[in-house]
């Protein structure tokens, strides 16, 4: 009978086209309304490059999809020697907990040995809960290293120094890296109103291996109380930095002790003349 209906109407053809869209498409499905996003681990940058000497920190996103909240642990598979650390809000953790529609940002920091050879190194951090295994896959490129020695030509780091006097003390600045070092700046912290100076005053270029000879020129001031004094000499430039303690002997000039040897004679023979004079009254 509705069949009849509709076909005794020109209106048959929209009807069925109604009916069709509505069954079919028109009423979302439970299915449809939940479906949300699946959970992920993703990092901005996935290729770093640095030095062996510095870390590796990589920032990284860890979000937690449509299930129950749960613990997401950390696990890593790295170069033997190679250490890594995960932060969360400043802090080392090794696992985290998750909301469900979560996401915290998750700080990825990897320390290559001092030894590891310049190259591309795989790395591959884990986040893994009951429900997933999410991972990202980093790389880490190694330059090569950094380092710095401060020492004598001699090895010798003890001198003397006399009172109100100008001493010249050589020391020897070692690039101990595989990488150049650029722009050294040398420095040195002295006893009180104690002065140096630095012959050349900075090192513009010391490639990896070489050495080279830095003449130091202090002065000492008047006065300065005979014993032993300690100092520290530096060098650094904005990848490495190196220091030494030296330790140095006051000695008062020649001069001055004969002329404080002359001044308590002379005190002597005036004290001996006055009792002589003044003694026999």
């Amino acid at each position: 009978m509705l069949t009849g209906l509709l076909r005794s109407t020109k209106l048959y053809p929209s009807i069925l086209c109604a009916l069709f869209v509505y069954l079919g498409y028109g009423i979302p499905t439970p299915v449809q309304a939940q479906i949300k996003s699946p959970s992920r681990f993703e990092a901005r940058l996935l290729n770093m490059e640095a030095p062996a000497n510095e870390p590796f920190r990589y920032n990284a996103t860890l979000f937690h999809g449509d299930t129950p909240p749960v613990v997401y642990e950390f696990q890593s598979d790295i170069p033997a020697g190679w250490q890594v650390r995960m932060r969360v809000d400043g802090n080392t953790v090794t696992s985290v907990q998750m909301e469900q529609e979560q996401s915290r940002e998750i700080g990825i920091e990897i320390n290559a040995p001092f030894s590891a050879k310049p190259g591309k190194y795989p790395l591959s951090i884990k986040a893994l809960s009951p429900r997933d295994t999410l991972s990202l896959a980093l790389e880490a490129v190694v330059r090569g290293t950094y380092g710095m020695e401060l020492t004598t030509p001699t090895g010798r780091l003890s001198d003397e120094v006399t009172t109100g006097s100008r001493k010249q003390v050589k020391i020897l600045i070692k690039n101990t890296g595989t990488l150049p070092l650029q722009d050294i700046e040398l420095s040195a912290q002295l006893p009180s109103k104690w002065e140096s100076t630095f012959e050349p005053a900075q090192i513009t270029h010391l490639e990896a291996g070489k050495s080279t000879e830095v003449q130091v020129v202090l002065n000492v001031p008047e006065k300065t109380i005979a014993g032993d004094y300690a100092a520290k000499l530096l060098s650094k430039n904005v990848n490495t930095q190196a220091e030494t303690a030296f330790r140095f002997t006051v000695k008062t000039s020649l001069l001055s002790g004969w002329i404080g040897v002359i001044v308590i004679a002379c005190a002597i023979g005036l004290i001996v003349l006055l009792i002589r004079k003044y003694g026999r009254r």
